[in-house]
């Protein structure tokens, strides 16, 4: 290896991605400040973790710093197999440095959010040769509410975002380089490895798939696959294993073959007496079967094809008006004849590649809501380079005024309903109970959103204040936009856009804390944290994540009624799991026995319990029960 041209080629691309010009600087300050408002202020502290993935990846994490163990995971003292370590390992590193807490949990999920959107701006700003379009990519990807939203929960796709964009940035600047007599440096493929290796640590084999699939598609689209060649694939390649084995193969050295019972996959299916206890697991269960719609237990739903794809266009809300313009100026017809194109040309093809690669590799699998993600970033630089080209065009384009009118129409509308629910159903009564207003809609409840679904008319009520305020961030956003359009200043209409979807973003913060009661069990966890002692029980009636925050805020272990299932199943079945799981006999002898009995439940499905039973604390449809009262003497 040429030691002194590995480091002129750092130095390069270092002196390349630093901004210098004070534009540049101005648009960094924007973009932080905006950073700051929406993901690390406020947001930090509330709503409390909810029930689910939210507290149970931060249960994770907690378990992970108390145990001093970084290889495998737990949770709830059960081997907790299915996930990549990185999420983990950042929010123990919160824990240790700024001590157990929500604000501490979602720390690293906002320094990734702000990488990302750098990440974007320094990526745009390079790929279009314009420090604007890098600008407004970002600044979509701050206030669309696709990213925000799925930051409000602790699940790693906001990261996987980040990654893939630094895969592809090393990969366009390695093609940069490849028009040199040289070739491509060193540094772009140690880069692109790195970032494929720091991928997989997050979220598994789609990690690499996503990169890889990216750039071969795009390699044989502009026929220069022989690139690969010339790009250090076998430097490459030892350095992406060099980063992303040593966990795999500890967790797999840490998590040995393991009996299960018979006939533990489906009914019909053929017995499996021993299986390979994490490989099997992680790369079989959570991966290839999880793709195929097979995986054990059968525990989670899949949005239905199209409203995946429709939901590109809710996650990039209100920028998605643009998308369809920004998607017209990709040459399609070119890539498919494959001929030559221009840089700028490439550059678009290399953003469609990208965007597509993640929504067609789903269209054949299970989905979640959030699974869309990794298409926003390539989705949001191809509206900022349509809307920095936009600004400075002289006379202004027709298009970006008939976009604005469209944008007045559809916000009119919009907040005509909020406003019409807003005063149409009133303001909740103080003290009142959201979960009482809600309808039932248990089958959509695999969703990560199912929850929303219950939502009616009268429980409107609640969220008088966030419904007004989208109404009136509505009206003001579009008809500035429009405003300022006609004017030929199209930078301040694109201001209020990004000021109306700032405002709806924290309407809509605000609307999920009023809706916490119903997601997250915190309150009751709080109701008996003073009271229960260590030797006392707690149970949680279902499956662990319905009242995982149970455990989160308590800090202690919970028992299982009638819940051995979902992500608890698999790792309950090695040698040195806790017995947790209670049936139905079980958990009637403890109830009637000497200990006291703190148990979890939804108000609507109270198991059976023999002997008297006391209601310690209830909200959000959920209630505490103890078999001995309380100071207050409370009877159900």
């Amino acid at each position: 290896m040429n030691y002194l041209s590995f480091s002129d080629d750092l130095k390069h691309i270092s002196a390349e991605l630093v901004p210098k010009s004070s534009p540049v600087k101005r648009f960094l300050l924007v973009l932080i400040g905006v950073w700051v408002l929406l993901y690390s202020s406020f947001t930090l502290f509330n709503p409390p973790l909810l029930d689910d993935a939210d507290s149970v990846h931060a249960e994770v994490a907690r378990e992970m710093l108390v145990r001093h163990d970084y290889v495998t995971l737990y949770a709830n003292g059960i081997r907790y197999l299915e996930k990549a370590p990185l999420l983990y390992w950042s929010m123990a590193g919160s824990f240790k440095l700024f001590g157990v807490s929500d604000s501490a949990a979602r720390f690293p999920l906002a320094v990734f959010t702000l990488l990302l959107v750098l990440a974007v701006f320094v990526f745009g700003r390079r790929l279009f040769a314009d420090a604007a379009a890098g600008f407004y990519a970002s600044l979509i990807l701050l206030t669309s509410f696709g990213v925000f939203i799925f930051t409000r929960i602790l699940i790693p796709d906001a990261i996987v975002c980040l990654w893939t964009t630094v895969a592809v940035a090393f990969f366009w600047f390695s093609l940069r380089e490849g028009l040199r007599r040289a070739g491509p440096s060193l540094v772009t493929a140690l880069g692109f490895a790195a970032a494929c290796a720091l991928n997989v640590l997050t979220k598994g084999l789609i990690g690499i798939v996503f990169p890889a699939a990216i750039v071969l598609v795009f390699l044989a689209v502009t026929r220069n696959l022989r690139h690969l060649k010339r790009w250090h694939p076998v430097a490459g390649f030892c350095f992406f294993l060099l980063i992303a084995a040593p966990w795999h193969i500890l967790a797999g050295l840490h998590n040995p073959t393991q009996g299960l019972p018979a006939g533990f996959w489906h009914p019909g299916s053929p017995t499996v007496g021993n299986v390979h206890g994490f490989f099997w697991f992680y790369f079989v269960n959570e991966h290839l079967l999880r793709y195929l719609n097979q995986r054990i237990p059968r525990d989670y739903d899949t949005v239905p094809l199209m409203l995946f794809w429709g939901l590109v266009l809710v996650w990039l809300m209100p920028w998605c008006a643009f998308l369809f313009k920004a998607l017209s100026s990709v040459p399609w017809r070119l890539a498919a004849r494959r001929r030559a194109l221009t840089r700028q040309q490439q550059a678009l093809t290399l953003l469609a590649i990208w965007a597509l690669v993640p929504l067609i590799f789903f269209s054949f699998s299970t989905r979640q809501e959030y699974y869309v993600l990794p298409s926003l970033p390539p989705l949001a630089l191809l509206i900022g380079a349509w809307l920095a080209q936009d600004e400075r065009a002289v006379p202004p384009a027709r298009s970006g005024r008939t976009i604005a009118w469209v944008l007045l129409v559809l916000g009119i509308a919009g907040a005509g309903v909020a406003a019409g629910l807003a005063l149409r159903s009133g303001k909740a009564a103080p003290g009142a109970d959201l979960a009482s207003v809600l309808s039932q809609n248990p089958s959509d409840y695999a969703l990560s959103f199912g929850h929303f679904l219950d939502l009616s008319t009268r429980a409107m009520s609640f969220f008088h204040g966030p419904l007004l305020d989208t109404a009136a961030a509505l009206l003001v956003g579009v008809i500035g936009n429009l405003f300022y359009r006609l004017r030929g200043n199209a930078r301040t209409a694109n201001f209020f856009l990004a000021g109306m979807a700032g405002t709806f973003l924290i309407a809509a913060h605000i609307a999920l804390k009023t809706f916490s009661p119903v997601l997250s069990s915190q309150t009751l966890a709080m109701a008996i944290h003073r009271d229960i002692d260590p030797q006392d029980i707690l149970a949680i009636d279902g499956e662990y994540e319905a009242g995982s925050t149970l455990g989160f805020y308590l800090k202690r272990p919970v028992r299982i009624l009638n819940g051995h299932s979902s992500n608890l199943w698999y790792g309950s079945f090695f040698s040195d799991a806790p017995k947790i799981f209670d049936d139905t006999a079980n958990f009637q002898q403890l109830w009637t026995g000497p200990e006291r009995v703190f148990l979890w439940t939804e108000t609507d499905h109270v198991p059976a319990l023999p002997g008297e039973t006391y209601v310690i604390a209830s909200r959000g449809g959920k209630e505490i029960l103890s078999n001995q009262p309380n100071q207050s003497g409370a009877s159900f």
